[in-house]
């Protein structure tokens, strides 16, 4: 017997010997290993991981919107550890966090997906390649405009067959300009009525939607650089305003980019992770959002608060000390819940953000189709009506006429939740303007909203040239006071 197995072993290794120069790969691949994973399993993770680490993230010092920018923009407060955000006061692995994660677990798979859908993948299909560049261009734009220059032009191609490891920083100004292109062939690239899609979480497949939300993005940041380069976003704006057969925008809110949860993990809301299901109670309603919303009398403070104990809507001011802070816990509202229910949707962009787009760009005279109070008011309604709410009565008189102040005033309230797309206004205009700070808060970064975040440390290890070439392209030292290039 061993005899026979002997002979048979070597029989099998003579074989396979002889036959490694004709099927060796075939030989050697695994079935249920595979090297190539589908579109329609790499979108749903990449979208998922995407928006969760926009709209909260689980994990502390992960939470860009939570511990930042949802406080920076004055819609939250911290009533313990005020130093994890709300006195402008960030750990470093938060910066380092945020620049791995976007990059790491949504851009490289929303690459993947363009790469193996495009005409010379192994799976061709436009809608999927239309989809990842819809998608990429959104998170290419957060990492800009939480950064300022950033790898773009190289970035992503770390296993591609000319393969690049320290990739250059492009300006935002060439960011910006590669975004608005990709999203206009994205436009194209999208065909309704063209190949099926699966594993799309935003969407369900409906690429007239995909097309609607690769224009109204397209808008959001022709109108953010046209300070900046104003006939280069007005002949944007023009082209797309002028032909909405070619270049569909939203319509409603039935159009909004929101990932829709579900009660199953990890699906969930991750709001609902972080406030029910791991417990923290660390925020309440910032009382610059509580006042101006009941000096409007604006229902919309039902649902981004709950009332006290005495009935009222009542927050706590921002950058206050622990001791302080805490004293507010009897009288400050709550989070609204809302908010932290396990399928309330992570939002990405809304009709009435769209309104209001459009109704600075008539004010600023950016466009000509259109008027800035009607896309002012249908802005108002499309936000009410987003929470099942109706504007109340009188509420538009007391609001006044579609200024510029007003509109960004408007923007801000609208956009609670997207504490991030808020905190990038905020710093592009200026407006709105947040009333005189406690004189009991005390804040870090001396005392200046961070206006950037830091690139991490792995950046000066790892890629240290172009990193430092990135600081030079933002005008300023690698800091949170540097202002961005879309500045007013």
């Amino acid at each position: 017997m061993k005899i026979h197995r002997y002979i048979l072993l070597t029989l099998a290794g003579w074989m396979l010997i002889s036959s490694c120069t004709s099927d060796f790969d075939e030989i050697n691949t695994n079935p249920n290993d595979p090297t190539n994973i589908s579109p329609q399993f790499l979108l749903p993770y990449a979208i998922e991981s995407s928006v969760d680490r926009y709209w909260g993230h689980r994990t502390r010092f992960e939470r860009l919107n939570l511990d930042g920018a949802m406080l920076w923009m004055q819609y939250l407060a911290r009533n313990i550890y005020s130093n994890e955000g709300d006195n402008y006061s960030i750990s470093p692995a938060l910066h380092a966090n945020n620049w791995k994660g976007f990059y790491n677990d949504g851009l490289v798979n929303f690459e993947r997906i363009v790469t193996l859908a495009g005409t010379e993948g192994t799976m061709a299909n436009t809608n999927y390649e239309g989809v990842a560049l819809v998608m990429r261009s959104w998170v290419f734009s957060i990492l800009t405009d939480s950064y300022g220059a950033i790898p773009y032009s190289q970035a992503l191609k770390g296993t591609a067959k000319e393969a690049i490891a320290s990739p250059e920083y492009d300006s935002q100004e060439e960011v910006y300009a590669g975004l608005l292109n990709d999203l206009k062939m994205a436009n194209e690239k999208l065909v309704v009525g063209g190949p099926a899609i699966a594993g799309d979480i935003l969407y369900s497949g409906d690429i007239l939607k995909w097309k609607k939300f690769a224009n109204s993005l397209r808008l959001r940041l022709a109108n953010r650089q046209a300070a900046k380069k104003p006939a280069e976003s007005k002949a944007i704006m023009a082209e797309i305003l002028a032909d909405p057969a070619t270049y569909p925008v939203f319509t409603s809110n039935a159009d909004n980019a929101s990932l829709k949860h579900t009660s199953t993990l990890p699906s969930n809301n991750e709001w609902h992770q972080v406030m029910v299901q791991d417990g923290r109670t660390d925020w309440n309603i910032s009382q610059t959002l509580a006042d101006k919303l009941n000096s409007l009398n604006d229902t919309r403070i039902t649902v981004f608060g709950q009332p006290n104990t005495s009935g009222q809507y009542s927050g706590i001011p921002n950058g206050l000390p622990d001791a302080i802070a805490t004293t507010y816990l009897s009288t400050a509202s709550k989070l609204g819940n809302y908010f932290m229910q396990p399928s309330t949707p992570s939002v990405i962009m809304t009709f009435a953000e769209l309104q209001f787009i459009l109704a600075e760009a008539a004010v600023d005279g950016d466009i000509s189709i259109g008027d800035a109070q009607t896309y002012f008011e249908q802005g108002v309604d499309a936000s009410f009506k987003q929470y099942e709410l109706t504007v109340p009565e009188g509420y538009l008189v007391t609001v006044g006429a579609a200024t510029k102040e007003k509109i960004m005033e408007q923007k801000w309230i609208a956009l609670f939740g997207q504490g991030v797309e808020a905190w990038t206004e905020y710093r592009r205009t200026g407006l709105p303007v947040f009333p005189a700070r406690d004189p009991r808060a005390v804040f870090d970064n001396n005392g200046v909203l961070p206006t950037r975040l830091r690139y991490p440390s792995s950046e000066e290890s790892l890629n240290g040239a172009n990193m430092r070439t990135g600081v030079t392209l933002n005008g300023g030292d690698n800091d949170m006071v540097t202002t961005l290039w879309w500045t007013e």
